[in-house]
């Protein structure tokens, strides 16, 4: 795969800079095997992009798994490639389940999981940690201590959060205010052209608020926005069909034809225009997206590199506005 060049951007405040698409990691391990996952994380790093997501948790929904597989795969990767931990920014999370209590965001588990998740990883620090999911159990200011010791040792390089409400991401704000504590300075939300609801509104005013850097998880609706499965037929042939149904809507139908209708215009495939909005919404820094094959990753670049007029973007917020908005 040829070398091509990303622009890069700042993901908030954090230093850090990113190329505009971030490679979903839970497929290492999981649908990727690690041979596989070498070859899609060279492809990826030669495409220009840098940016790596995992978590701890990834891939304890397989049978037989234990958690830890996508960042023992990536940390192999690192191994047997001398100069790439340089080249990248690895970015995992805390807080799921991984069994026997070891999950939420409590100082203790913090860091302890840390250290599993460097020895793991193959590395000295984590650019990027990030709290998997809210912990009604802990309160902000033992999760926020925890992460300024992790980042005073130079463990951890910034911290952010996923699947925080507006509400949870401004508490916590205004407790890193009140102690002197670091605040988190990403969000990773589920954000698509279907699933807009939860993010628009509150929660992206929020982030641009208070210039929180902004990576996108399921930004192709589980396959959807592909374009791969457009009826209860298509569902049937992949392992992914039963989560995929839900998209199966009269909305979901429009933004399809939204997305054929940008793609023809375009000569583009209706993935990469998807990816594409993503990239060019406001307050989004970049999305997160996974790929099997080295063609996608081909498609991940192009979608880099696509720009949508304002009529394209027109017809795709249009058509993927949930009900009650314009």
């Amino acid at each position: 795969m040829t070398t091509t060049t990303t622009a890069r951007r700042a993901l908030g405040t954090t230093g850090l800079q990113i190329a505009p698409l971030v490679f979903g990691g839970n497929v290492f391990g999981w649908t990727a095997d690690e041979a596989r996952s070498f070859e899609l994380l060279d492809a990826f790093v030669d495409a220009g992009f840098n940016a790596i997501d995992t978590a701890d948790v990834y891939s304890k929904w397989v049978p037989g798994h234990q958690g830890g597989e996508s960042e023992t795969i990536i940390g192999r990767w690192l191994q047997a490639r001398p100069g790439k931990r340089q080249q990248v920014l690895i970015f995992t999370k805390v807080g799921g389940d991984l069994g026997e209590g070891r999950k939420g965001l409590s100082g203790r588990w913090i860091e302890q999981a840390v250290e599993e998740s460097l020895r793991r990883l193959n590395t000295d620090v984590i650019d990027l940690y990030q709290s998997h999911w809210p912990d009604p159990d802990t309160p902000h200011d033992e999760s926020l201590a925890a992460y300024q010791r992790l980042l005073k040792a130079g463990k951890v390089r910034a911290i952010g959060c996923s699947n925080f409400s507006a509400e949870q991401l401004a508490t916590s704000l205004q407790t890193a205010r009140a102690h002197g504590l670091p605040a988190y300075q990403t969000l990773q939300p589920e954000y698509n052209l279907y699933d807009r609801a939860s993010f628009d509104g509150p929660l992206r005013d929020l982030v641009m608020l208070e210039n929180i850097g902004v990576i996108t998880y399921y930004s192709l609706a589980s396959g959807f926005l592909s374009g791969k499965y457009r009826s209860e037929a298509d569902l049937k042939q992949s392992a992914r069909g039963r989560g995929v149904a839900k998209y199966l809507t009269p909305r979901g139908r429009r933004i399809l034809d939204a997305l054929d209708g940008v793609a023809g215009r375009l000569d583009a495939q209706p993935a990469e225009v998807a990816l594409a909005w993503l990239m060019q919404r406001e307050g989004v820094t970049a999305p997160i997206a996974s790929a099997t094959s080295v063609a996608q990753l081909r498609s991940f670049a192009k979608a880099a590199s696509l720009v949508l007029g304002a009529d394209d973007v027109r017809a795709l917020d249009t058509a993927s506005a949930p009900s009650g908005t314009t």
